[in-house]
């Protein structure tokens, strides 16, 4: 039995801490990017926006945790939240994979870093990251109202499913778990490691300097192993169960204290960010 007090405490300590840090990482980025624009500024500017996405819809679902799980509002409302609130958590997967590998390539190909500099490729990434996002969530819209699968008596959102729901929506599932968690991981896990192992390898740079560029690394695979990879495990255990788990609610209450995560990152990754706090 889904404990609906557990989730909507939850939802209420994220959107309190939340709220507030990613407004001031906003701040921070807009002043940056105004500024001198980096790659990596954009793609945490991104981030945040994401996570405030996340968070301005969080009061629909506090409102429904008080309800006992129960939608009692439009229907409309249930796929535009549902949409925002999954879109968001894989934006900020893809986004921090991005950084990863903007990282890699200025410790271990400068010249390369260089060449890529320009904003506008950081600007063309952020781009096709949303757009991954927003296509692969489609399927929260297609399950809800297309006329052959959508459940018109359902008092729940996005919980629930029909058989023909869940035949089509657990190998999507499937598909969200390789696709936009474990190789954005993989990506995250082979590109840090790189980068501490060549920072390791350079005797001129200072111990301070490592040890915060590890620490940061290994801050940022903490978010995926924790924040992220137990939610999306949900998936694989519900394509092979065939349905969709009960301690699912609980996975995604990780998944909503990554946007309190993400400040912290956004803290050690960027010095605009440092000045302003």
């Amino acid at each position: 039995m889904v404990k609906s007090e557990v989730i909507l405490s939850v939802y209420i300590i994220s959107f309190l801490i939340g709220l507030p840090t990613n407004l001031l990482a906003l701040y921070a980025f807009s002043i940056k990017i105004r500024s001198k624009p980096l790659p990596t500024d954009i793609l945490l500017l991104n981030l945040t926006v994401s996570d405030l996405l996340f968070l301005i819809i969080l009061p629909l679902k506090m409102y429904e945790a008080a309800s006992g799980m129960k939608w009692n509002l439009p229907n409309f409302l249930c796929s535009i939240t549902s949409f925002t609130f999954f879109s968001t958590i894989y934006t900020s997967s893809l986004l921090l994979m991005a950084v990863s590998v903007v990282r890699y390539i200025a410790i271990s190909y400068p010249i390369t870093y260089h060449q890529l500099h320009k904003p506008v490729y950081a600007v063309v990434v952020s781009a096709v990251i949303w757009l991954i996002s927003a296509a692969h969530c489609s399927i929260t819209f297609i399950t809800q109202h297309h006329p052959s699968l959508s459940s018109k008596n359902s008092s729940f959102c996005y919980e629930n499913f029909t058989k023909t729901q869940l035949d089509i929506l657990l190998p999507v599932r499937l598909e969200f778990f390789f696709v936009l968690c474990l190789i954005p991981l993989l990506v995250c896990v082979y590109c840090y490691l790189r980068c501490i192992i060549i920072l390791y390898s350079r005797p001129r740079i200072p111990i301070m300097q490592k040890q915060k560029a590890t620490g940061m690394a290994l801050g940022t695979l903490a978010v995926f192993l924790i924040c992220v990879m137990p939610y999306n495990v949900s998936h694989l255990v519900g394509y092979f169960q065939g349905d969709s788990p009960k301690w699912r609610y609980y996975t995604l209450l990780l998944s909503t204290f990554n946007t309190c995560i993400d400040p912290i990152i956004f803290y050690f990754s960027s010095s605009a960010f440092r000045c302003t706090s």
